[in-house]
C-alpha cells in the first residue's frame, strides 16, 4: 500500500504510514508524486494546535486520476501542483491531491525537481504582487513601456522573494530593490539593486534612499513585499514606505511577528496585506486558475526559471531532514526537495537518520519551543 509521511510537532520525528490511493472529488487531480518540495511553513505549522500531519503542498509528478469535472488533465500528464493547505493527502506521500485550478502542466524542458520549486513560492508571490498589491500583470500590455514604479523586496533570495522579483520584472516593474546577505550574487541576477540586510538599519535605509535618489525618485518606497516579515523587517518598513498611498505585503502576520505586536500599526495612508497562498483555494479560484495555466506557459517559453534546489536524500525520511535544515537556518537561495521513490523505510516512527524511535522520545513541544505560528488564525472559508 502507498506510504505517506506524518510530520510530528517536535520536528524531530516522522511517522511513515500506509494510506490508500485517494479517490478524486469532482475537480481533483490525483498525482503520483515524483518529487515533493518543502517550505518553512512545514516545520512551523505542525505546531499549530499540536497537530501531526502531512503538511506538504508542493507536488511534482504524473497525473494518476482525475475527477469527473476535470477536462484539462489526463492520467500520465506531467504536472506541478499546489495542494490545498491543511487538507488531507498532501505532497509528503506517494500519492497526493490538488484542485485542477492550482495544477500546471509541466513542460518537458523542466525537471520534476525544478518544477516542484514553483507552486507554493510562486503562488504566494502572485497573490502578493497581483491580487493584493495590484501591480500590473505581465500579460496586460507593453511591460517595457511602463513608467518607473519602485518595488522593495525583503529577502529576495528566498524562493518567494525570488519569484516575486522574476514576476515583477516580467511585469515591467522597476527599479526593483532586493535585500540579501550570503547570496548576493544570486540576488544581483534578480533585481536592479541589492542592499545587504546584515548592515545596520540606518545604513540599510540610507542605501535604499540613495538608490531611489539616483533613480530620480522620491526617497520613500511606494511598494514593499516583505518575504521575511520577522527580525525587524516589519519595523524597517515603517521608516521607508511611502506614507500616502504606500502598499505593503507581508508573508507573516505582524500581530505575531512584530517586535511589539500589541502596538505595531501601519500609518493611516498605508495599505497593508498579509498575503497567503491559500486564498487561491478559497476566494481567488479564478485568479489561481489563470495564473497556474500561465506559469506553465512561462516555463515552457523559458521566461520564468525555477528556483535553485538541493535534493535531500532519503525520500519521505529525507523530508524530515529538509525541515530540520530549514528550521536551523541552513537554507540560502535554495529550495530543499525530496524524491519520494527513494523512501526505503517501512511503517513506523523515525528520526531524520532513518532510525526507528519510540513516541516517548518525542513528546509534543511546549513553552519557548512552540513556534509563534501556532496562534495564527488560519483562513477558513476565505476569511482570515
Amino acid at each position: 500500500m502507498p506510504k505517506q509521511a506524518i510530520i510530528q510537532p517536535s520536528t524531530e520525528a516522522v511517522e511513515i504510514i500506509e494510506a490508500p490511493i485517494p479517490a478524486p472529488q469532482d475537480r481533483d487531480v490525483v498525482i503520483k508524486v515524483v518529487v515533493t518540495g518543502t517550505n518553512p511553513k512545514d516545520w512551523k505549522y505542525p505546531f499549530w494546535k499540536q497537530w501531526p500531519h502531512n503538511s506538504g503542498d508542493d507536488i511534482a509528478g504524473f497525473v494518476h486520476a482525475v475527477g469527473k469535472d476535470v477536462y484539462e488533465f489526463k492520467p500520465g500528464d506531467r504536472v506541478a501542483a499546489l495542494h490545498q493547505p491543511t487538507t488531507e493527502n498532501g505532497s509528503f506521500a506517494e500519492y497526493a491531491v490538488a484542485p485542477d485550478w492550482t495544477t500546471s502542466h509541466l513542460p518537458h524542458n523542466v525537471s520534476f525537481e525544478e518544477g516542484v520549486t514553483i507552486p507554493v513560492a510562486a503562488g504566494t508571490a502572485i497573490m502578493a504582487l497581483f491580487a493584493d498589491m495590484k501591480l500590473p500583470m505581465p500579460f496586460m500590455g507593453n511591460a517595457e513601456a511602463r513608467e518607473k514604479r519602485p518595488l522593495l523586496i525583503f529577502g529576495v533570495t528566498s524562493a518567494v522573494g525570488a519569484f516575486a522579483a522574476k514576476l515583477a520584472r516580467l511585469s515591467g516593474v522597476h527599479p526593483i530593490i532586493g535585500t540579501a546577505g550570503r547570496a548576493k550574487n544570486f540576488a544581483s541576477s534578480l533585481v536592479d539593486h541589492v542592499v545587504d540586510y546584515r548592515q545596520s538599519e540606518e545604513k540599510l535605509i540610507a542605501a535604499v534612499e540613495d538608490i531611489l535618489s539616483k533613480e530620480g525618485l522620491d526617497k520613500k518606497v511606494p511598494y514593499i513585499f516583505d518575504a521575511i516579515s520577522e527580525g525587524g523587517t516589519l519595523e524597517t518598513t515603517l521608516k521607508i514606505i511611502k506614507l500616502n498611498g504606500g502598499v505593503v505585503s507581508t508573508v507573516l502576520p505582524p500581530k505575531l511577528f512584530a517586535r511589539d505586536p500589541e502596538n505595531f500599526t501601519y500609518p493611516p495612508g498605508v495599505i497593508a496585506y498579509n498575503s497567503a497562498v491559500v486564498f487561491v483555494h478559497l476566494t481567488h479560484k479564478d485568479f489561481g486558475y489563470t495564473w497556474f495555466r500561465y506559469l506553465g506557459r512561462l516555463l515552457q517559453e523559458g521566461k520564468l526559471s525555477p528556483h535553485p534546489h538541493e535534493v535531500v536524500p532519503g525520500g519521505l525520511i529525507g523530508v524530515l531532514k529538509a525541515l530540520q535544515k530549514l528550521r536551523d537556518g541552513h537554507a540560502s537561495a535554495v529550495k530543499y526537495v525530496c524524491r519520494v521513490e527513494e523512501t526505503a523505510a517501512g511503517v513506523g516512527l523515525f528520526d531524520a537518520h532513518g532510525h526507528e524511535v519510540s513516541r516517548e522520545q518525542h513528546p509534543p513541544p511546549s513553552g519557548e519551543n512552540i513556534h509563534p505560528l501556532r496562534n495564527f488564525p488560519y483562513p477558513v472559508d476565505g476569511k482570515p
